[in-house]
């Protein structure tokens, strides 16, 4: 029996690349039995993806399907989907991300699947949510999470260059959280009232509420321009700095009557609180650009490795642009938890991003094979071996 929070809490991630499975691996971290259920041979498409080009690796795979188990199964043939309705008798949580047309086609939308079990949560997600004329769109977290909701275009160096592409994943894992968020008040609303029902999110509004002061902004009728450029910011203080050695870090220097004395002594520059363009807090958003302009020349006389013991002694709120090298090597995250080691302890990998107190998350685990795991799970839902060799004849499950 696994141990933590979800310990005998029985999950199927009948879903594919990352959004739904990544809700899934939360829930795992914390104790969840998860059937990974992905069609036999090559498995979820999010296997095959690869961060290098022309080196195809598991790297993402590992992240998103560590704790599971995988049950290959065909889903297009009746007799596998005779297997998932079998499942679904026991299971507390299913989640899938599969169209909506498909999931009717199937016989596996939440009417379908509740019918057999009321205590089940439904975990559900989309690209652009489950009404209106777009509820059948596919879509990725490029397309609905970043693109369509303003992210993109506002997101840019000048308001005149391209606009940016997206990180994988970087709409799926926080759109995951969201999922994760509403399987858990599901649960524990079927804790108060025995009855589970339908948890769900889309892609598209995880992006508005990523991006909802722009969008709040436009929604009371004011105008949202492009950001300007760094050297047009309204506050030379909550800005962006390059240093001798080429590095970055940006400030946020916001509470000016408490911190700006301290901040100019730090960087030899108290002489600045007496010129009059910069001596009270309006007179410096009316020079900005001005102001820019000195700190530019002044942080460009040191590397970021002198300037950050610097700014720390003043009380300086500031974070250095870190490269992915520096991220994924830094000693905060793993005193925090957010990088972890393999139970193997071979590596690390990326944890989900919260803690309870007094429950320790589930040492992560390998992600599985494609079908490693399909007799056992077969025999644990009580499937004989005659039975499991017939669903082989048939081709339901790998040879």
């Amino acid at each position: 029996m696994a141990d933590g929070i979800f310990a005998g809490l029985k999950v199927i991630d009948c879903a594919s690349w990352i959004a739904g499975p990544a809700a899934a691996t939360i829930l795992s971290d914390f104790g969840a039995e998860v059937i990974k259920i992905e069609p036999p041979g090559a498995g979820d498409p999010w296997r095959a993806s690869a961060a290098v080009p022309g080196k195809v690796t598991d790297y993402w795979w590992q992240l998103t399907s560590r704790n599971k188990r995988s049950l290959a199964i065909d889903l297009k043939h009746p007799e596998g989907l005779g297997v998932l309705r079998r499942l679904i008798a026991t299971t507390d949580v299913f989640i899938t991300n599969f169209p909506l047309p498909v999931r009717e086609r199937l016989k596996i939308a939440a009417a379908d699947l509740l019918a057999i079990n009321p205590r089940l949560v439904y975990g559900s997600i989309t690209a652009y949510g489950e009404a209106g004329e777009e509820a059948a769109r596919t879509g990725f977290d490029a397309t609905a999470y970043w693109a369509r909701t303003g992210l993109m275009d506002m997101v840019r160096a000048t308001p005149e260059t391209e606009p940016v592409r997206s990180m994988p994943g970087m709409g799926d894992h926080p759109t995951a959280t969201a999922l994760y968020a509403a399987i858990v008040t599901a649960l524990y609303r079927r804790e108060r009232t025995g009855v589970g029902g339908v948890a769900q999110t889309s892609l598209l509004q995880n992006g508005l509420w990523a991006n909802g002061c722009f969008v709040q902004n436009r929604l009371f009728g004011e105008h949202v321009r492009h950001r300007p450029p760094r050297t047009d910011t309204p506050s030379a203080l909550a800005n962006h700095y390059r240093c001798r050695d080429g590095r970055w870090f940006l400030m946020a220097l916001h509470n000016e009557a408490r911190q700006l004395a301290s901040f100019l002594k730090a960087i030899d520059a108290e002489h600045l609180a007496q010129d009059e363009r910069f001596a009270t807090q309006p007179a410096r958003r009316a020079n900005h650009k001005v102001l820019t302009e000195i700190l530019d020349g002044i942080f460009a006389r040191r590397d970021l490795a002198e300037w950050k013991p610097i700014l720390e002694a003043a009380g300086v709120t500031f974070g250095a642009v870190f490269t992915v090298d520096e991220a994924a090597d830094d000693p905060q995250s793993r005193e925090i938890g957010a990088l972890v080691p393999f139970a193997d302890g071979a590596g690390l990998t990326v944890s989900s991003p919260f803690h309870i107190d007094g429950a320790t998350k589930v040492a992560p685990r390998r992600a599985p094979a494609v079908g490693q795991h399909s007799e056992a799970v077969l025999r644990d839902a009580g499937y004989s071996a005659d039975e499991i060799g017939r669903l082989k004849t048939l081709g339901v499950l790998p040879q």
